[in-house]
């Protein structure tokens, strides 16, 4: 994980290791190189091998696999430029003044502004192209000011550039500006479809800024939905080797030494590893590349919120098994808003494909060009109906601001507090261990019942009356559902523990 990334949160791609490396790979394993050098292509995918994964281990084929990958993984470092907070925030804000006062007296005139703040991080990338290609995580690069690379046994700093990013995947393409002399060793892609549970698989990464680092494991699940963005899942690689914080971005390589997922997230209450590890497969960012190679990542939109179909519900909704995904909302402005798609309509095929689930249905509609007009198969009032729309342009960072703004607009008053989605940003800010979840409380109402409990700005909502919460929302849903004069136990995460408080709503 990058240094002081939450969530999890946290993997990735691509090219070629050395014949003489591949041979004793196939002499010891039985298996056979399936792609060789490759040069870096706008407009083309990357090859990958998908021949099947056999033969035998051997008492060194994970030191052979470390030998032949290590070279191309490289350790990344930023710095990046933040707006300081003024003192008095963290003690409610304007209607914390006060209070600030009391304790420490007037602040001296220069030290009344917020200054800027330089904040470092530490992280993990692999060479997908002779030219100088880096594939690591977006939220090791994110907002950096200033990324410099080394490589294995070589203690220069290189400088490098983003050249694309994207939050939805959690990937990033840097070049190199500066880079050593001679050829670089370039990482090859497996087939991440490939991949099962139990297989066997190894990381490369650079753990708390230790450098370059292996642990090996298994596959423990795979399509495991990890939310990068609030309400958008991706499918990922869940597995046990051991990944840390600083081992965001790295490799997550196969048997024949091929990257088959990004190291990207852990789950864990502590910032440290536990065994569940997740990776975006390298197929997801493998088919952006092109894309990111730009700069812009383009995805499609309808703009509508949907719930799943669940077996309690189906029949009623004139289906025959639990399938699809309903809309809830309609999301003005959108495509959907120009279309005859209404609340209530349960969505079960896209363009002439059956859609099995929420995740299934928001796969399709991202992966659609913008200006595409497909055909939606609804149900409505039990009937099956026909609906074409013209698919837009997703936009995460608007759709994202105006999810914060509806969860405080959500929140009821009873409380005096403000909630906002846990960002990789805002945890490297808060410097919370890697694995939290939850609400960040974003301010505090002076005198009222959050501030009388203990809750500060920067506390993050983990659970609400025993109920775990991942987002502002499912904070907002528990807390609305919590009669006036009653109790809300809170569990609080804080950059120095865990605290326990009970809160009454007003």
């Amino acid at each position: 994980m990058s240094t002081g990334r939450n969530r999890l949160f946290s993997g990735v791609l691509i090219a070629v290791t050395s014949m003489a490396i591949g041979l004793v790979l196939a002499a010891r394993l039985d298996l056979t190189s399936g792609s060789s050098a490759q040069t870096f292509n706008t407009s083309t995918l990357p090859p990958m091998n998908s021949a099947p994964i056999e033969g035998q281990l051997t008492a060194t084929t994970f030191r052979d696999i470390a030998a032949a990958q290590s070279p191309t993984v490289v350790n990344i470092r930023t710095e990046a430029r933040r707006r300081g907070r003024d003192l008095s925030e963290l003690f409610g804000g304007d209607g914390g003044d006060e209070l600030f006062r009391r304790f420490f007296g007037d602040p001296p005139e220069g030290d009344r502004e917020p200054r800027d703040e330089t904040t470092e991080a530490a992280g993990t990338g692999f060479v997908i192209d002779e030219a100088g290609y880096i594939v690591t995580n977006n939220h090791v690069v994110e907002d950096a000011t200033k990324i410099e690379v080394t490589f294995l046994d070589d203690d220069t700093t290189y400088e490098a550039q983003v050249v694309g990013q994207d939050r939805l995947t959690d990937s990033a393409l840097l070049q190199l500006l500066e880079r050593p002399e001679g050829p670089l060793a370039v990482a090859t892609f497996g087939d991440s479809s490939q991949m099962q549970a139990g297989d066997w698989v190894m990381a490369i990464g650079n753990p708390f800024g230790l450098g370059h680092t292996v642990t090996v494991g298994v596959v423990s699940a795979v399509g495991r939905p990890f939310e990068q963005i609030r309400g958008r899942a991706q499918n990922v690689i869940q597995t046990d080797a051991a990944i840390n914080p600083g081992n965001s971005g790295g490799p997550l390589l196969n048997l024949r030494g091929e990257v088959i997922g990004i190291n990207t997230a852990i789950v864990s209450d502590r910032p440290s590893n536990l065994g569940i590890g997740y990776a975006m497969p390298i197929n997801t960012v493998r088919e952006l590349l092109p894309q990111l190679r730009t700069g812009k990542v383009t995805r499609g939109v309808i703009g509508v919120s949907i719930i799943p179909v669940t077996d309690d519900d189906y029949e009623e909704l004139g289906l025959d098994e639990a399938r699809g995904a309903i809309i809830s909302r309609i999301e003005p402005g959108l495509p959907a808003d120009d279309s005859d798609l209404e609340p209530g309509d349960v969505i079960v095929s896209y363009d002439g494909e059956p859609v099995r689930n929420i995740e299934d249905l928001q796969g399709k509609v991202t992966a659609t060009p913008p200006g595409t007009v497909v055909d939606l198969g609804v149900f409505r009032g039990g009937a099956p109906a026909s609906i074409e729309i013209t698919i837009g342009e997703l936009d995460l960072d608007n759709q994202g601001r105006q999810a914060r703004r509806e969860e405080v607009e959500d929140l009821n008053s009873g409380f005096g507090m403000n909630l906002e989605d846990l960002t990789a940003e805002n945890a490297r800010e808060l410097r919370l261990g890697a694995g939290v979840s939850g609400a960040v409380v974003s301010g505090v109402d002076n005198g009222g019942a959050a501030q009388r409990g203990g809750v500060v700005p920067g506390d993050v909502i983990t659970a609400v009356n025993q109920q775990e919460v991942g987002s502002a929302a499912e904070a907002v849903r528990e807390l609305n559902r919590i009669e006036s004069g009653r109790t809300a136990f809170l569990l609080i995460q804080r950059r120095d523990g865990q605290v326990f408080l009970r809160v009454r709503k007003e």
